[in-house]
């Protein structure tokens, strides 16, 4: 008889997976708003605080810091501890820091706070990516995972939309923003009770009575399902189960090293310029001469561009593979950053804007699905959590980069490297395993026999 979590991969997509789906997209959602509000808030106190352009770029730079440390020590937890705890505690610490940056007066207090922002954001997001790519049928795991992502648009999209009726309505409108960022601090309890814990996650604890009674209510929500007989005998996942230093190791196995430099390469490079461009685009608009509100309301149209790219990816990524949907979309976000580095015309900004952020969000979609799918269910959120971390760290550094370079050269040469670091990922997929329609790993031994 298969294993309970075996039993996911050929089940029916059901009411089941959509209340999952759409309980950990609202999550997503609520930290792409977070991350989104951020470049408005910074375009508004760099008016009203007469912020210089460091002490934006270090706001920015602090949040990332937060997230780096995050996605490390939250991919270790979420292997450690299950995947719905990490998931709920880390809505709860990014939402009460967020609320608490209402009340900040200076640049001192919203730098600590953002840390902590931060450190609940780069802890949520590659725990919810491994929770759902884990209970995602085969078939169709990589378009879930994309569709997951694809809340990213929605969060960044009422950033956009609280930023410009917010944020630029008053004076004291980034105080309300924030307030609005609080939101996570409460759904932390919805997720806490209404989302079941990953049975691939249980089984690999040994704890097999749980996770068959998780896999029931699914098969129960697809009438057609026979009903299997109960397994309640601890598995062999169990004794490969590493922690700590020793779970860090294991991703360096010879049987994973080209995967996590391979993935751990493509974070980094889209990271950098991902943060670098999306969290500067309303001050860098506003630098060329558009009132503030009209830049956050040319923001808002290019964020709407990345609702089309996540689902045209989602379709893309259980045709083509991962590999080539990844790839294309990251060479696509190469083009659309020259493009848009080199714009003129109000026509030109808006619609290489829209294409960068096409591709850019749609080869994020991809990057998510593909990353949990390159490690054994031990190791999983570890491995993703630690490719988020990397990226983490060009994160923390583009921000700081945009503006010396916009001095320096300016938009032209800010999106040509840019485009550089596009071009190096797209290249750094090539040694990823594609997984599409495969049963996931469960064990460093079968990956080593894979």
């Amino acid at each position: 008889m298969p294993a309970p979590s075996a039993r996911l991969d050929t089940l029916p997509f059901n009411r089941r997976h959509v209340r999952l789906l759409t309980g950990s997209g609202i999550g997503w959602a609520l930290d792409a708003m977070d991350v989104g509000l951020i470049s408005f808030i910074i375009a508004a106190l760099t008016v009203q605080w007469g912020l210089q352009p460091g002490e934006a770029g270090l706001i920015t730079s602090i949040g990332f810091v937060g997230m780096a440390v995050g996605a490390s020590v939250g991919g270790l937890l979420a292997d450690r501890l299950g995947r719905r705890q990490v998931f709920a505690i880390t809505l709860l610490v990014y939402g009460v820091a967020t609320g608490a940056s209402a009340l900040v007066g200076g640049v001192g207090a919203l730098l600590v706070l953002r840390f902590f922002v931060g450190l609940g954001l780069g802890s949520e997001l590659p725990v919810a990516s491994t929770y759902v790519s884990e209970f995602a049928p085969a078939r169709i795991r990589g378009r879930l995972v994309v569709v997951l992502e694809a809340f990213w648009a929605v969060g960044w999209t009422l950033a956009a939309l609280i930023g410009t009726y917010v944020v630029g309505a008053s004076d004291d409108g980034w105080r309300w923003a924030f307030v609005l960022g609080a939101v996570p601090a409460v759904y932390a309890i919805i997720v806490r009770w209404a989302l079941p814990e990953s049975p691939r996650w249980l089984e690999s604890r040994g704890r097999i009575a749980e996770a068959e009674a998780i896999v029931r209510t699914f098969e129960s929500a697809s009438p057609r399902i026979a009903a299997a007989p109960p397994i309640t005998k601890p598995s062999d996942f169990a004794r490969e189960s590493p922690k700590g230093a020793a779970a860090i190791a294991a991703l360096w196995v010879p049987a994973l090293r080209m995967r996590t430099a391979a993935i751990q390469l493509v974070w980094f490079c889209v990271n950098f310029s991902y943060y670098g461009a999306f969290i500067w685009i309303p001050s860098i608009l506003f630098s060329q001469g558009y009132e503030l509100v009209r830049s956050f309301e040319f923001t808002l149209l290019i964020t709407l561009a990345q609702l089309p790219g996540y689902a045209v990816a989602a379709w893309l990524i259980e045709v083509w593979g991962r590999r080539a949907t990844l790839a294309t979309f990251l060479a696509g976000s190469a083009v659309a950053a020259i493009l848009f580095g080199t714009a003129g015309e109000l026509w030109q900004i808006l619609v290489f804007g829209s294409l960068l952020s096409f591709f850019n969000l749609g080869a994020w979609g991809a990057l998510y699905a593909v990353t949990p799918e390159l490690y054994p269910t031990s190791v999983r959120a570890t491995g993703a959590g630690w490719a988020a971390g990397i990226g983490r760290i060009a994160s923390i550094v583009a921000p700081l980069f945009t503006p010396w370079a916009l001095a320096q050269g300016g938009p032209v040469l800010v999106f040509t490297v840019f485009s550089v670091f596009f071009g190096v990922a797209a290249i750094g997929t090539i040694p990823l395993a594609d997984k599409k329609g495969e049963t996931l790993d469960a064990t460093l031994s079968q990956v080593t026999r894979g």
